[in-house]
C-alpha cells in the first residue's frame, strides 16, 4: 500500500468490491446456509478490508482473503444470535479459523459455488418470476431497481418476490447443489434462460448513462461455460455460442463518445475474431446435432452476421430462413420482429413494415422500444417523414437508457430538419 492515499485505497476496494463480491458471496452461501446471512457477512467482509488493506497491504489473495473474513464474521452472527448452534460447531470442526490453506482452496471452488447457488435460485419450488429474481439479485448483484426496470414492474414487488424466495428456500430447506444426472436436463432450461436474461441486461442496459455492462456480458458467458462442462448438449452449446458471438461486437458498438453504433456502421476490425471462430464452432456442433433449439438457431443467425464483411454482405436469405424456422420452433411477437426486420433486409423496407404494423395493430408490443424504432427506421427510409417521427418519438419516451435516448433524439432532430 505504500505509496497509494486514501482515494487510490478506495478505488482499488472498489475493483475488488466488482470483480469478487458476487463470488465471495456464493461461497458464503454454501458455507453458512442462509441468503440473508451471507449477504450481512459479505459486507462485514469488505468493511473490515476498508480498515486493514490500508494498513496492513492487499492480501495476495483478496478473494480467499474476503471469504475467511466474512465466514467467521458469518459465525460472530450466529453466535449473537444464539442458535444454528450445531452448525458453528460444525463449522469449527471444519476447520474455519485456519487461513490461508482453507480458505484457498475454497477460492478453487468458487465456480462450483457459483453453479451451485444458480441451481438454487431456480429451484422449481420457487415460483417462475421469483427463480428470476433472486437470481439477478443474488448471483449477479443487480438492484431490486435495475431488475424492476428489466420487467416493467415496481421495486416493492420485486423485493417482495426476492423475500418470498428466501424464505421458502430456508423453510423447505432446499438444498444449495447442483442437481443429479435424472433431474439435470429438465432443471437447466430456466437455468440457460436465466444466464440470457442477464447477458442481455449487460448487452443492452436497462438504464443508465452506459449502454454494455460488460462485467455482466462476461458472467454470463463464464456461467454459460460452466453449463456446458456440467451439461454437454446442443442447446448449452447454443447459448454459449449466441453470448459468444454477441460479445464479439462490444467493442465496436459504442463510440469514443459513447453513442450507439448500428451493426452497418460499425468498424469490424474491432470485433473479436477468437470469440467469433469459437461461436461459430459451437453452432456448427449444436446444429449438427439435430436437436438444436432457440438458442442454437439465435446463434446461427448471429454467426451468419457476423460472417459479412466489406466482401461478403449480409445474407438476408439464409438469415430469413433461420427466423422462419426459429419461429415455428418458438413462436412470438419478438421472433416475429426479428424476422420482419430481416425481411425488410432481403425484400426492402415495404415488406418489413407490412408485418411490423401488424404486430403493432395487435398491441402486446406497444411498450417495446424497438418495435417502435424498428418502424420508425423503415418509415424514414421509405420516406415517410412524419410516421418515422411518431415511431420514433414514441420510442423515446420508453427509452430509459442514455445512448438510446442521445440516439433517439438526434434521429427526431434529422427528421425535423428535413419537413
Amino acid at each position: 500500500m505504500v505509496g497509494l492515499d486514501a482515494s487510490a485505497v478506495r478505488a482499488k476496494i472498489d475493483l475488488a468490491y466488482r470483480a469478487e463480491s458476487r463470488r465471495v458471496f456464493a461461497t458464503l452461501v454454501r458455507l453458512l446456509g442462509d441468503f440473508d446471512l451471507a449477504e450481512e457477512a459479505l459486507h462485514e467482509a469488505f468493511a473490515a478490508a476498508l480498515l486493514q488493506w490500508p494498513r496492513d497491504g492487499f492480501p495476495s489473495e483478496p478473494r480467499a482473503w474476503l471469504v475467511t473474513v466474512g465466514r467467521l464474521r458469518g459465525i460472530d452472527v450466529l453466535r449473537r444470535r444464539r442458535r444454528f448452534d450445531r452448525t458453528i460447531q460444525d463449522l469449527r470442526v471444519a476447520g474455519l479459523q485456519a487461513w490461508p490453506p482453507q480458505a484457498t482452496a475454497e477460492v478453487e471452488e468458487v465456480a462450483d459455488d457459483r453453479l451451485r447457488l444458480l441451481f438454487t435460485c431456480c429451484r422449481p419450488e420457487l415460483p417462475h418470476d421469483a427463480q428470476i429474481a433472486l437470481t439477478l439479485r443474488e448471483l449477479c448483484g443487480l438492484t431490486t431497481e435495475e431488475i424492476a426496470r428489466a420487467y416493467l414492474a415496481r421495486p416493492s414487488t420485486i423485493a417482495q418476490r426476492i423475500v418470498r424466495a428466501k424464505q421458502r428456500i430456508r423453510e423447505q430447506a432446499l438444498p444449495y447443489e447442483v442437481p443429479g444426472a435424472a433431474e439435470l436436463p429438465s432443471r437447466s432450461a430456466l437455468v440457460m434462460r436465466v444466464i440470457y436474461l442477464v447477458f442481455n441486461e449487460g448487452y443492452s442496459a436497462s438504464s443508465g448513462a452506459e449502454r454494455i455492462r460488460a462485467e455482466l456480458c462476461l458472467e454470463a458467458i463464464r456461467l454459460a461455460r460452466l453449463l456446458v462442462d456440467l451439461l454437454p448438449h446442443p442447446e448449452a452449446d447454443g447459448l454459449l455460442a449466441l453470448l459468444l458471438l454477441q460479445d464479439a461486437r462490444r467493442q465496436a458498438r459504442i463510440s469514443e463518445q459513447g453513442d450507439i453504433v448500428l451493426l452497418a456502421d460499425q468498424d469490424r476490425s474491432l470485433w473479436d475474431r477468437q470469440r467469433i471462430a469459437e461461436g461459430t464452432a459451437l453452432v456448427e456442433r449444436s446444429l449438427k446435432s439435430g436437436t438444436a433449439g432457440p438458442y442454437a438457431l439465435q446463434a446461427a443467425i448471429a454467426a451468419t452476421y457476423a460472417e459479412s464483411d466489406a466482401a461478403r454482405p449480409i445474407d438476408w436469405a439464409q438469415i430469413v430462413g433461420l427466423h422462419d424456422v426459429l419461429s415455428q420452433v418458438a413462436p412470438s411477437p419478438v421472433a416475429r420482429l426479428a424476422r420482419a426486420i430481416a425481411l425488410a433486409g432481403r425484400d426492402g423496407p415495404a415488406a418489413g413494415l407490412k408485418l411490423i404494423e401488424a404486430i403493432l395493430e395487435e398491441g402486446v408490443l406497444d411498450n417495446y422500444l424497438p418495435v417502435h424504432a424498428a418502424r420508425g427506421d423503415l418509415c424514414q427510409q421509405l420516406e415517410r417523414v412524419e410516421d418515422a417521427l411518431s415511431s420514433f418519438r414514441r420510442a423515446l419516451e420508453l427509452a430509459q437508457q442514455a445512448p438510446e435516448q442521445r440516439y433517439l433524439q438526434q434521429k427526431i432532430a434529422s427528421l425535423e430538419n428535413e419537413r
